[in-house]
Parts: structure tokens; sequence; C-alpha cells
């Protein structure tokens, strides 16, 4: 209970920072919102639920009109069971979202997706590894398709890595492949 007393501090801070009313360039209120749904599938038998709230923001406009920034704040509901062991783990994660178009069309648009982020997993032994930390950075590399009149939808395959980026030994790392739809308001 001690080690989740001392990471609840971090918890908020990070949330603060993406939530509306944060401080963030810009006018952060007047920024777009949308939520998503995500499935993880992982390593062996790891699967997960990931739901997240999104803030589209217009910051990167200077440097490219075609470049898209998105800070999404979530939750992750890992569960792992194989070889009679079974485990769960809760991760907060807050990460920037990049997207570049590849394509545009009528009814659908095809981006590049990238990001780098911080998770905080409640469990740093899950899938009969020892991740080394309870911090982790968040990877992320894969496709999104927005689509619908105003491309307010959107469903994104990409490859997560999680990894203490050899912060603290050992440093296995967690891999997923994630499967989101997202709704943009």
């Amino acid at each position: 209970m001690k080690h989740s007393q001392k990471r609840f501090p971090l918890l908020a801070l990070m949330l603060s920072l993406i939530l509306p009313g944060s401080i963030l360039p810009g006018d952060a209120n007047a920024a777009e919102q949308g939520v998503a749904i995500n499935y993880i599938h992982g390593e062996g038998q790891a699967n997960g639920i990931k739901l997240a709230y999104q803030l589209y923001l217009d910051t990167l406009t200077p440097i490219s009109e075609d470049l898209e920034l998105t800070l999404e704040a979530s939750i992750n509901f890992w569960e792992y069971g194989e070889n009679n062991q079974h485990d769960v783990n809760h991760v907060l994660a807050m990460s920037p979202i990049l997207r570049y178009p590849l394509m545009r069309g009528q009814w659908l648009d095809f981006y590049l997706e990238a990001g780098i982020g911080f998770a905080l997993l409640d469990d740093s032994q899950f899938a009969g590894k020892d991740v080394g930390s309870h911090y982790q950075f968040e990877d992320r590399l894969g496709f999104a398709f927005k689509f619908g009149r105003e491309r307010k939808q959107t469903v994104s395959i990409t490859y997560l890595h999680y990894s203490n980026a050899g912060l603290s030994k050992p440093n296995p790392g967690l891999d997923f492949v994630n499967l989101a739809y997202s709704y943009r308001f």
C-alpha cells in the first residue's frame, strides 16, 4: 500500500496536465476532445482493455498543416493467464500521439501514427516478467484510419512497447498489438 501512496501524486500530476483546464499551449478549453476504447493483445496470453480521454491540439499547425497532435490519458486493465499463472495489472498512461496523413480519400483518410509517453504500472511483475520499475515509457507506432463525414471517428492499429528504457534493471519490456476506436466531439 505504501508504494501506491507514493505513486498517487505522480498520477495526479500526469492527469492534471492533460485534462481540460490544464496548462497547455493555446486555449485547451477550446480544443476538441474525444474518447477511445482499445483492445490490447500481448505476448503469450496477455490481453487487455484501454480506456482513453483524448485532447486534440492544433499547436503544431505552424510547423505543418498536416501534422496532428493528440494528448491521451488512459487507464489500462491487463490480464495474463498461461501455464497455471494468472496476473492482473492496472496501468495509467499519458502519451502524445502524432499523426501524419499518408492518403486522403473521399470516404477515408489514412495516417501514420507514432508517440512516446509515460506509464505507471500497478505491479512491476506481469506476464511472468519483472519489468524492473513501476514507471515505464509507452511507445507506439502504427496506422490510423479516419472516417465519417467530418472525420470524427478513427480506427487505428498500433504496436505498443512498454519499457523502462534501461533506467532500472531488468528491462525486458512488454509488447502489445493495439486495436482502437476513437470518437472526437
